[in-house]
C-alpha cells in the first residue's frame, strides 16, 4: 500500500477547515506533497498559490490544485468537503445531504485507483466515516474519522485552565458521538498522575459541579463559536494534522478517533469516538476502557442515537 512512502496527502474541500488544515500542514512539515481538490477549482488553485508563497519559511513541500485523478498515489485522503453546520443546526441535521455528497466523493476517489487511508472530518463525522467505509470497500483500519479528538482537546484545555496545569499534562477523554450525546470519561481522567479529586482542593461535590460545567462548555463549544464567527476550523484542523502526523510517523499514538467497533463496548457495525492506537496502517487497535456504570449507560445511549441515524440514512439511500 505504501511502497514509495512519499507522504502524499489529497485534501478534498478547501473551505475553512480544509484551508486551515493545509496551512497547518505547511507549518509542521509532515507531508512531502499535498494536492488540493475542490468543486471550485479556482479556490483550490488560489489556496495552493498562496501556500506556495510561504514555502520560503517552511519545510519543502509540493503543493498544487488538482482533481480526483490525483488521488491515485496518495497515502492519505482527507475529506473536509460537505454542507456546513448552520447556526441552530445540530451535526446530525446534516446527515442526508452529506451522505449523498460523500457517495459521489468516495466513488470518484476510489475510481482513481486510490489504495491508502481515508481521514474524514465532515459532520456528522461518525455517520460520514461509516458511509466512507461502506462506499469505499476499504478495510476498517484504513477509514478513520476525526471523532472526538477536538472534544477531547477542548476538555483538556478547560481542565488545564481550571487546575492551572499545562494542557499537555492533562489526560482525559471525551467518547461517543461527536455531538450532543458525547460524554466525559471522568473515571479515567488524570492531572499528571493524579485523579481529579486528588488534584483538587475543593470538596468532591463542589468539584463535580465545576466539572459538569466544564463538560457543558466542551459539548456546546461549537454552537458558541458558530454563533460568534460562523464556523469552527482552527481546532479541528490542528486535530486532523495530529492524526496525519501519527499516521505518517508510525507513532502508535492513542487518539480519540471515530473507529469501527466489532464487539468492543458491546457494539458492532458502528463508527463512534473511542481511544484507538494510530500508526502507518491506520487504526491498529481500538482500546476498550473499563467504564463505570454511568459512563457505560452514556456510551450505549450515544451508540443507539448514531446507529438509528446511520441505519435510517442508509435505508433512504437504497
Amino acid at each position: 500500500m505504501f511502497g514509495k512512502r512519499k507522504n502524499k496527502v489529497a485534501l478534498i474541500g478547501t473551505g475553512f477547515v480544509g484551508s486551515s488544515y493545509a496551512f497547518a500542514m505547511l507549518n509542521q512539515g509532515i507531508a512531502q506533497e499535498m494536492v488540493l481538490i475542490d468543486l471550485d477549482f479556482n479556490k483550490a488553485d488560489g489556496d495552493a498559490r498562496d501556500l506556495n508563497h510561504g514555502l520560503a519559511f517552511a519545510s519543502p513541500m509540493k503543493i498544487y490544485a488538482g482533481t480526483y485523478a490525483d488521488c491515485h498515489d496518495a497515502d492519505l485522503v482527507v475529506i473536509t468537503a460537505g454542507a456546513a453546520q448552520k447556526p441552530g443546526e445540530t451535526r446530525l441535521d446534516l446527515v442526508e445531504k452529506n451522505v449523498k455528497i460523500f457517495k459521489g466523493i468516495v466513488t470518484e476517489v476510489m475510481n482513481s485507483g486510490f489504495d491508502g487511508i481515508f481521514l474524514v472530518a465532515t459532520n456528522p463525522v461518525d455517520v460520514l466515516t461509516y458511509a466512507t467505509w461502506k462506499f469505499s470497500g476499504l478495510p476498517k483500519e484504513r477509514v478513520i474519522g476525526s471523532g472526538t479528538i477536538l472534544d477531547t482537546a477542548r476538555l483538556r484545555y478547560l481542565l488545564g485552565d481550571y487546575f492551572n496545569i499545562d494542557t499537555r499534562n492533562v489526560h482525559a477523554y471525551i467518547m461517543g458521538e461527536h455531538g450532543d450525546t458525547e460524554f466525559p470519561v471522568w473515571s479515567h481522567a488524570r492531572i499528571g498522575l493524579s485523579p481529579l479529586e486528588q488534584a483538587s482542593k475543593k470538596p468532591n461535590n463542589e468539584l463535580m459541579t465545576d466539572l459538569d460545567d466544564i463538560f457543558v462548555n466542551v459539548r456546546d463549544a461549537a454552537y458558541h463559536i458558530i454563533e460568534r464567527k460562523g464556523a469552527t476550523y482552527y481546532g479541528i484542523a490542528m486535530g486532523l494534522v495530529r492524526i496525519t502526523k501519527a499516521i505518517f510517523n508510525n507513532e502508535q499514538s492513542i487518539l480519540t478517533v471515530s473507529a469501527l467497533l466489532e464487539g468492543q463496548y458491546g457494539q458492532e457495525d458502528l463508527y463512534i469516538g473511542v481511544p484507538a492506537i494510530i500508526n502507518r496502517e491506520g487504526i491498529q487497535e481500538v482500546i476498550e476502557l473499563p467504564l463505570n456504570e454511568k459512563e457505560n449507560e452514556q456510551f450505549q445511549h450515544s451508540a443507539k442515537v448514531l446507529k438509528d441515524v446511520i441505519h435510517h440514512s442508509f435505508a433512504t439511500q437504497k
